[in-house]
């Protein structure tokens, strides 16, 4: 079976109809390219066929893009000399797009040729984008839910199949850089406002059918003579200032950190300066740096392919259906009201329960903000608000939980209160109605003795702001029940959030492996680092915020009740006496971070950052002799990564692809890299081991290489062919 067909129309009109065999979308496969070359090739050479569309057997959508999985692997499929085997199946893809696009016209007069369109019944993204792009017109359906346009980026790769040439060409610089920098993508009204597409029909195949008989003009203007770039080629005054603000916004935005970007800015400038022909081949020089690097194939990986297994349950345990019905949330805080409203969007009625009622009011107002909000950027409807309001109970009454199938409690981080409303609730709910307790640091084992039932308490860990956030940590007790298990992932993924699964340790995993980064840069701050080399060190590494703002946006006093829980848990093994003895200062200076409008950074009015706060530096004096960039560097990556590694270790993690996942979705872990055990892999076991070695020499204890590290460094392993493999036996 092919993913192409064409027919011939008695009207003169072949159609090429794209349909993926087994797929609810369409992608595309390397094996698929030659079929569509082939029918291309024979409705040219039909005298028959006046004109070509190409359009999709799938309803609503045209295609999703390219199949990720094989991207994924091309490097490593791409033969003994890998660069010039991508470099040469990247031009012989450019070839069968450039022959669309050229249709047949004679190379010097542009003469003759058949028109062909692209007619979307939806949704085209990536070579979805592409392959139209090389058509001559674009028709799409008026579709208000489809989304057009080219997110690349957004996995660490670029539009490599002609779209950034073409795009930068039909629009500008400036114009496209929104869609080829940020991945930004449109409904197809929007998309046609910006210049992506043509036209938005009722009907995309019979317009696309008529524009292609009524013998229009097709050469795209690029092809004529005196072609000139919209808005100026890098040579022209105006254009030369837009690539000037383009790479100060690329660099401002990723620091440098994240490859993709910087390589299509230059695929961009480097091709706005030559012919037409000669831009793809520098687009596709460029696209095969990014394949060959190994950040794009472990961005890939995790962004894409192993974070869609974890959505789709790939270590949920055996259980019926869990799905979530009625859905009791205990405390209306910040938390708690985050909770309902994901959970009322996701059509689940919630009861939202605080100990007054103008405590519940005030938590399920915050989803009349939200709505209100959806409502102001037309991305929802007054109906939709009142909807969503309507699934709401916001009570101080507990016998309105009966018949609620989960529960999720988010009240104070205290086990007393917390064993307190467990009794409560468990007064009122069925036997098999699951308890989950949100907690960030709490044993879930421990507060499972509060009730009736272990097996069916666990801990969901959602992390703030609620809405925004990704990732949610379902942490299992030792009696946790795979029942609970399984309705945890499944309320998750109801909810439209990423899940991974860990055991019951303390901090669980995120915190586990963000503290120590955090007190890795306050620790450096007591050394006397200059606080911006620390902060800029975390930036160029990709992280989002350096450890000090971090820490500024969670809180000072928060630092300080984690420091002396766990002081008081692990007693004369406590290892961060240096770090308190900075952060409980700060908190007797009663600088408590961005909610009290001074913290390690200094604050005006509004609230908005003025810079590192100059007192720190007069209570530790920056020194003379200030480390390297590398060295900050790594003190803050290994902080975090050898953690990672260790709770593998300890069986905390039970799966990698939940540690690199949750890593970057959880806490912004370098997105570049992949993740934890992806920038192991990246870096290489003996250098990490090595590296872990020098640093424990020289800053202590902590860098400790782990052993399960130091024998894969003796075996010259990686962590994704080591434990992927270990997945599959």
């Amino acid at each position: 079976m092919t993913d192409f067909t064409m027919e011939k129309g008695a009207d003169g009109v072949a159609v090429v109809t794209w349909d993926t065999v087994s797929k609810s979308m369409n992608v595309m496969s390397m094996e698929a390219w030659p079929d569509l070359e082939a029918l291309v090739d024979d409705a040219l050479a039909d005298d028959a066929v006046k004109g070509i569309v190409i359009t999709s057997g799938k309803e609503g959508s045209f295609a999703g893009g390219m199949d990720l999985n094989v991207i994924a692997k091309m490097k490593e499929s791409a033969g003994d000399n890998p660069a010039k085997g991508l470099f040469d199946g990247l031009m012989g893809a450019h070839a069968i797009l450039r022959k669309i696009e050229r249709a047949g016209m004679d190379p010097k007069t542009n003469k003759g040729g058949k028109p062909i369109a692209a007619a979307l019944p939806g949704t085209a993204l990536g070579i979805g984008l592409e392959i139209p792009l090389a058509c001559h017109r674009i028709f799409c359906a008026d579709n208000p839910k489809a989304k057009i346009g080219l997110p690349e980026i957004m996995v660490g790769i670029f539009p490599g199949m002609g779209g950034t040439t073409r795009l930068t060409r039909k629009m500008g610089a400036m114009a496209a850089s929104p869609f080829l920098l940020e991945g930004k993508l449109s409904d197809p009204k929007k998309a046609k406002a910006a210049g992506l597409i043509d036209e938005v029909v009722e009907d995309p195949l019979a317009a696309a059918k008529e524009w292609v008989l009524s013998e229009p003009k097709f050469v795209k203007p690029w092809d004529e003579k005196g072609y000139k770039m919209p808005g100026g080629a890098p040579y022209h005054p105006a254009g030369f200032m837009t690539f000037v603000g383009a790479s100060a916004m690329v660099n401002g935005k990723t620091q440098g950190a994240f490859p993709a970007a910087k390589a299509l800015l230059s695929a961009v400038y480097e091709g706005a300066l030559v012919p037409f022909d000669t831009a793809l081949k520098i687009e596709a020089r460029w696209f095969t740096n990014i394949l060959m690097n190994p950040s794009s194939s472990a961005m890939i990986r995790s962004l894409f392919i192993n974070k869609e297994a974890l959505e789709k349950g790939a270590n949920r345990p055996e259980a019926p259906d869990q799905k979530v019905k009625k859905v009791g949330v205990i405390g209306a805080g910040m938390m708690g009201a985050g909770i309902a409203l994901v959970s009322a969007l996701a059509g689940i009625q919630v009861v939202l329960i605080d100990s007054t009622q103008e405590a519940a009011d005030k938590g399920k107002s915050y989803t009349t903000a939200y709505m209100d909000k959806g409502i102001s950027r037309k991305k929802a409807t007054p109906e939709k608000k009142e909807a969503v309001l309507g699934l709401i109970n916001a009570t101080i009454d507990y016998a309105a939980l009966e018949g609620c199938d989960l529960i999720v409690e988010a009240v104070f981080e205290d086990v007393g209160v917390k064993a307190e409303v467990t009794k409560k609730v468990q007064a009122v709910v069925g036997p098999d109605c699951i308890f989950a307790t949100n907690t960030s640091t709490l044993p879930i084992t421990e507060l499972a003795k509060a009730s009736n039932d272990a097996e069916k308490f666990i801990g969901i860990h959602f992390f703030s702001p609620v809405d925004k956030m990704l990732l949610v940590e379902i942490i299992k007790g030792k009696e946790t029940g795979d029942v609970a298990v399984a309705k945890a992932l499944d309320y998750v993924r109801q909810i439209r959030k990423t899940p991974i699964v860990v055991n019951d340790e303390r901090f669980f995993y995120a915190n586990r492996c963000i503290i120590p980064y955090i007190n890795e840069g306050i620790r450096m701050v007591k050394e006397g680092v200059e606080p911006a080399l620390i902060e800029n060190a975390a930036k160029l590494l990709g992280m989002p915020l350096g450890p000090l703002q971090l820490v500024d946006e969670t809180s000072v006093d928060l630092g300080v009740k984690i420091a002396k829980a766990t002081k008081a848990a692990m007693g004369d093994a406590y290892p961060d006496g240096e770090v308190d003895e900075v952060l409980f200062w700060m908190f007797d200076q009663e600088r408590l971070g961005r909610k009290s409008n001074a913290g390690f950074y200094g604050y005006d009015e509004k609230g908005k950052r003025t810079g590192l706060w100059e007192g720190l530096a007069a209570q530790y004096p920056v020194v003379d002799d200030q480390p390297d960039l590398h060295t900050v560097q790594h003190r803050l990556m290994f902080a975090q990564v050898l953690e990672a590694v260790r709770a593998l270790e300890e069986g905390v993690l039970e799966d990698i692809r939940e540690g690199d996942v949750g890593a970057i979705l959880g806490w912004g872990f370098a997105p570049w890299s992949g993740g934890p055990f992806s920038w192991l892999d990246i870096i290489g076991a003996p250098y990490a081991a090595e590296r872990c070695d020098q640093l424990t020499a020289e800053f202590g204890p902590r860098f400790t290489t782990p052993a399960l590290l130091r024998e894969m460094a003796e075996k010259g392993q990686e962590f994704y062919k080591r434990f992927a493999a270990e997945k599959a036996a």
